[in-house]
């Protein structure tokens, strides 16, 4: 029989995938280490377990007690899956800047989790670092992880995912793109590269509003540098002892935008549901492709899984919301900021005079004409008014069948603002269209300017 004596022993040995669509302008082999394969979906929970079980070698933590640690959620979580094989209770502190999808899925694993504020100095008391060491001098037989400071973070990785990704390049990997948060991750990963060939290159992926990028370039450690960003899991506001900078060759900034911009792409083009700093990873190797040539082998390194951001960079709404998603607007986007999506019509036996009065009553300049459930017209204000001046006396009392319009077309939810476009006309000023509860909506230009 073929199996593992707990989920602790399947972390690590992730796969090594060749990405092709999204950097086929890159003359590199490109590479993606895909660390979402571990149990806990991130590459984090190769170090959760390292600090566990080198607290425990240490006798910092002992049967029966409570590990705490401040993270963005993915170390969270490789915590907490080492915690509910060893038995030992678990507090996590986090930012409020980071997904609800995260800190439901550390509650889903037994975890207290206390959410800090996001824009305040790290030596804040309200800090999530700051919180995070008070319950761990308050609380007895406890252990802080401290996952920036505490260096078994970075030889998690010189133990385990560099000798992968050597072993899966045979040795050929001639650069490595990786995200910069704690610095376990790249510093760990680097020494081994280094160990066995001083010349591959180490590019760390920066957040705009972190220090990383100057602090590297400069020695100087500039506050005007930190603001607060959107990006989650990588920057940072202080330079955390895993970092080691003389091991990274360069640092490379991403915005906000294009990171989730980014990680979209790599779900519909490379079928990689990732997470923002996969976004943040692949920009940045775009935006250096220039300084690789055909002979270069490149290992991306993907952090976590995209259901971590469901309800974040894959949600078209928060996407529009922060204009990340200007040019595709959709016609559901459209509805979505309606003001009323009361449905009006009108019967093709009407009166004209009738529908002006129902076009009066509420505002509204076009309407689709029906009869019985079927859609056979359209009317709009201009027309009715014409018809009726010509002759109010005699005209007003026609029916609406015999001076209607075609009938507007009938679009997609789905459909772009750019291809809505050619369906709003001056012979025909509206759409129809049909949401998925099955209620109609009139769309007109007047409601694609609200939308904008």
């Amino acid at each position: 029989m073929n199996y593992k004596n707990n989920i602790l022993e399947t972390i690590g040995n992730t796969p090594m995938v060749k990405l092709n669509k999204l950097v086929e302008d890159i003359p590199a082999l490109v590479l993606a280490k895909v660390e979402t394969f571990n149990p806990g979906h991130s590459i984090k929970d190769r170090m959760g377990l390292k600090m566990v079980e080198d607290a425990e070698k240490a006798g910092l933590i002992k049967p029966g007690g409570t590990i705490i640690e401040c993270t963005s959620g993915n170390t969270g979580m490789g915590i907490a899956l080492a915690s509910v094989i060893k038995g030992y209770k678990c507090i996590f502190t986090t930012s409020d800047k980071q997904s609800k999808e995260k800190l439901d899925l550390l509650k889903a694993m037994g975890a207290e989790v206390i959410v800090c504020p996001t824009n305040v100095e790290p030596t804040d008391p309200r800090s999530y670092y700051s919180v995070a060491e008070r319950l761990s001098k308050e609380i007895p037989n406890s252990f802080w992880c401290n996952q920036y400071d505490n260096l078994s973070n970075t030889q998690a990785h010189y133990e385990s995912t560099g000798p992968e990704i050597w072993e899966q390049t045979d040795g050929k990997i001639t650069h490595l793109v990786v995200g910069v948060g704690t610095g376990g991750t790249v510093s760990g990963v680097a020494k081994y590269l280094k160990e066995r060939n001083p010349n591959v290159k180490i590019w760390g992926i920066d957040t705009y509003g972190s220090v990383f990028k100057k602090y590297k370039e400069t020695g100087i450690f500039d506050e005007k540098e930190i603001y607060p960003y959107i990006t989650e899991g990588i920057g940072e506001d202080i330079l955390p002892k895993n970092v080691n900078f003389d091991l990274i060759d360069h640092f490379e900034k991403v915005s906000d935008k294009d990171a989730a911009v980014y990680a979209r792409r790599l779900a519909r083009e490379e079928g990689l549901l990732l997470g923002y700093s996969a976004g943040s990873a692949i920009g940045g190797l775009l935006q250096l492709k220039d300084q690789l040539t055909k002979d270069d082998v490149v290992v991306v390194i993907f952090h976590d899984h995209g259901s971590r951001y469901v309800g974040k960079i894959y949600n078209d709404d928060w996407m529009r919301e922060r204009g990340f998603l200007d040019d595709e607007l959709k016609v559901k986007n459209i509805i979505a900021k309606k003001t009323t999506k009361d449905f009006y019509f009108v019967d093709a036996s009407h009166t004209l005079k009738a529908v002006l009065n129902l076009m009066k009553a509420n505002d509204i300049s076009q309407l689709p004409v029906f009869k019985g459930e079927d859609i056979v017209g359209s009317i709009t204000e201009s027309k009715v008014l014409d018809i009726i001046l010509a002759n109010p006396l005699q005209n007003s009392e026609r029916t609406v069948g015999e001076s209607m319009d075609a009938p507007f077309t009938m679009v997609n939810m789905d459909m772009p603002l750019k291809e809505l476009n050619r369906y709003i006309t001056k012979s025909s000023q509206a759409v129809l269209v049909k949401d998925n509860a099955g209620a109609m909506h009139v769309i007109t230009q007047y409601d694609i300017i609200q939308a904008l």
